[in-house]
């Protein structure tokens, strides 16, 4: 509950502080003259901000169990299920959570995820892979690698940034519109706009949605060390550093998509600006210099 107050707060205090900037600026007066309602716009742009990060938040456990075909495990059926529902159970009472809900998903290539909108109310999946090549202390160390994303707060962290992002996003790339529209027209005076302002403004959000994306990369892979570190207090830091090695030994080349991937995959230039996930060696090298 606090985290989604501060969600909201946030984005309040982004309102604020481009109006504060907007007029310090003296630029209130002119996004006016543009036919802009500089505190409609705002609270517009903080509206569509929050909203499609709450609603993809609301459903990301949903979204997760379909797309990934996640199996819940409510009554283990064999050996293996107990001991992962075990594992997980004495995690969460390390790390202060409810239970979440545990999983396991079709896959062969050795990977977790976790997700939900609440840290007493998430999801802990792992793929048939992971179960089939790791040994148990690096299964372990992968699920204290998850638990910790829900002990932190990761998911929501990350719904709350989207929505700042998308909401900066959104009013700039509108202001753009219609500053270039009007420059198009000769500032003449007319109702609505014309079809310059869409283009200009599409143009707008692909360049500022790379520029946020960037900023969401960069704050995923800062959020990956304290996952590690998690999850070597919860199993142990050897384990950790088993587990990492041998995902780097096993598929350093491959990845699921988007959200539900676990491990990173390496990469060198501007590709590194948009990895979710540090290079498996630098979070190696994190853990034994205790970072």
């Amino acid at each position: 509950m606090m985290r989604i107050l501060l969600f909201i707060a946030t984005n309040i205090a982004v309102m604020i502080v481009i109006s504060i900037l907007f007029n310090l600026l003296g630029l209130s007066g002119y996004v006016t003259a543009q036919g802009l309602d500089l505190g409609s716009l705002l609270m517009m742009s903080a509206v569509i901000g929050v909203t499609g990060s709450v609603i993809s938040l609301a459903m990301s456990k949903t979204m997760a169990k379909t797309s990934m075909g996640v199996q819940v495990i409510d009554q283990p059926q064999n050996q293996t299920e107990r001991w992962l529902v075990d594992v997980v159970t004495k995690q969460a009472q390390q790390a202060g959570i409810g239970m979440p809900e545990v999983g396991i998903f079709q896959a062969p290539v050795a990977n977790a995820f976790a997700t939900g909108m609440n840290r007493n109310n998430a999801l802990v999946a792992v793929s048939t892979g992971l179960l089939q090549s790791m040994t148990p202390d690096e299964v372990e160390a992968v699920v204290g690698h998850e638990v910790s994303h829900v002990a932190n707060g990761d998911m929501v962290t990350m719904a709350l940034m989207q929505g700042v992002l998308n909401t900066f996003v959104y009013f700039f790339a509108t202001v753009i519109g219609y500053v270039v529209d009007r420059a198009l027209s000769g500032n003449n005076e007319r109702s609505g706009v014309g079809m310059g302002y869409y283009l200009a403004q599409m143009v707008a959000q692909i360049a500022l949605g790379f520029l946020a994306s960037m900023l969401v990369c960069w704050f995923s892979r800062y959020r990956e060390f304290h996952a590690d570190a998690g999850g070597a207090k919860l199993a142990g830091k050897e384990k950790m550093i088993g587990a990492l090695r041998a995902l780097q030994r096993g598929h350093e080349a491959e990845e699921l998509p988007g959200q539900f991937a676990a491990f990173g995959i390496n990469g060198g230039g501007i590709q590194k600006l948009f990895m979710t996930h540090p290079p498996l060696e630098e979070r190696i090298a994190a853990l034994q210099n205790n970072r």
